[in-house]
């Protein structure tokens, strides 16, 4: 029979751990896809749970209007977002089964293969154990080196057959973890289709409901118009009323500016301090900013796509730009930013750091602060109450006003809008992304 060469086992053992190394880095990077899946299904359910309760306060409100459409789309909308979360998971699911399941066939082969192989080790040693007497063995040598060869082969011999019989127990273990591994990931699936299919069941219902409120809607298309237009003549008072205070700042700011250029010449002159004329504030830029105005300007240009919500809790119901109406044809509102759905009673908070530059009421809107944050500005507007003034330092997430709740529609509804200068931004893509 062929001599056992233990060196050819630790090489094995080599291969195999850095088998297992690889294995257990693909395994980590799918419990990173899965938690992500798991916290993004946390978000859905909870964006649902408001998205129903909004649409519960909208029911309860004078008008069935365009809101409760709104609403509804919402909740439609975070509903497949929901079911195609679940899908994506199953099929990640599956893809781990099928794994586990591979896994399972392997080991099983490798524990047959260890097995035949430590068999053949005990036979060989069990033919030949006259010859493998340590004591005749070692001394039947024909010089000290052989003896000391023969000596450290018994002991690598031996040591090869432990660690034969330790892989043996440990693809053992591995294969009765991979076997509970799967059960597990089978209860999983299976609760995961459970789920698929309740959701699937609430999205029909709710479609059922939209189309239901769209046939209201289009018998109520004449009502509906004078709502829009309505709508349409307060945005653009709000636009007024934002480019009136905005206008304002920035004079004021070159007014500032002006002012240090003209101190500054006159210093370097020695002549004494003369009157700004409107020239010299025309040609000035249209911020003068401080160096802690800088640096704020640029933490908040470094912060896009970080910032927080200015709720607490709250989902989109309307997105910045151009919108067609879902029932009115050739119909087209621009929102300057966008509308953010809470619940009624919740507050506004801003979403930087800054100082309070403007702060007014709009008749028919509601009220409206801008926050300035160097050259950018945050709008707050359809608020029912103020808590800060022009000139307030203001902290992130600091309170600044309770959001108007409307009786007619029953809705809680505020608009958020970024600036920079006098150029609109589209505030879903500084907003944090959950």
């Amino acid at each position: 029979m062929e001599r056992i060469n233990p060196a050819k086992y630790l090489l094995r053992y080599c291969l195999a751990a850095c088998l297992l190394l690889c294995i257990s880095f693909a395994a980590s990077a799918q419990r990173q896809d899965k938690k992500a899946l798991e916290n993004k299904k946390k978000k859905l359910k909870k964006d649902i749970e408001l998205a129903e309760e909004l649409l519960k306060e909208t029911k309860q409100g004078k008008k069935k209007t365009l809101n409760t459409l709104v609403a509804l789309n919402k909740n439609i909308e975070k509903r497949e977002e929901l079911i195609y979360t679940i899908n994506t998971e199953i099929g990640l699911m599956n893809r781990q089964i099928d794994e586990n399941n591979t896994s399972i066939k392997n080991l099983h082969g490798d524990i047959k293969k260890l097995k035949q192989e430590y068999a053949s080790m005990v036979y060989f040693a069990y033919k030949n154990r006259d010859s493998y007497d340590k004591l005749i063995f070692v001394f039947a040598a024909a010089d000290f080196n052989q003896a000391y060869k023969r000596l450290k082969y018994i002991q690598e011999y031996n040591e090869a057959r432990k660690k034969q019989i330790a892989a043996i127990s440990q693809k053992q273990k591995e294969l009765g973890d991979q076997v509970q591994d799967l059960e597990q990931k089978k209860t999983e699936k299976k609760d995961l289709l459970g789920n698929e299919e309740t959701e699937k069941k609430d999205l029909t219902q709710k479609k059922e409901e939209k189309e239901q409120v769209l046939v209201d809607l289009q018998d109520k298309e004449s009502q509906l118009k004078k709502d829009l237009e309505k709508k349409k003549k307060d945005a653009e008072k709000t636009e007024l009323a934002i480019q009136a205070l905005i206008k304002a700042e920035i004079e004021r700011q070159e007014k500032l500016a002006a002012i240090a250029a003209e101190k500054e010449r006159l210093k370097e002159s020695g002549n004494h301090v003369k009157s700004t004329t409107t020239e010299t504030v025309k040609s000035s830029p249209r911020y003068h900013l401080s160096k802690d105005e800088m640096d704020l300007n640029q933490t908040f240009a470094n912060n896009k796509g970080k910032l927080p919500w200015p709720v607490i809790q709250g989902i989109i119901t309307e997105g910045f730009g151009p919108h067609e109406h879902p029932t009115i044809k050739n119909f087209i509102y621009v929102n300057n930013g966008v509308n953010i759905s809470t619940g009624k009673g919740s507050l506004a908070r801003c979403i930087f750091q800054g100082e309070v530059t403007g702060v007014t009421s709009i008749p028919g809107v509601g009220k409206l602060v801008i926050v300035r944050h160097g050259e950018y500005l945050s709008v707050y507007s359809n608020l029912d109450e103020v808590y800060v003034q022009t000139g307030d330092k203001v902290k992130a997430k600091q309170n600044i006003g309770k959001i108007q709740f409307d009786q007619e529609e029953g809705k809680t509804e505020m608009n958020l809008q970024i600036w920079r200068g006098q150029n609109k931004l589209n505030p879903e893509d500084w907003l944090f992304k959950d």
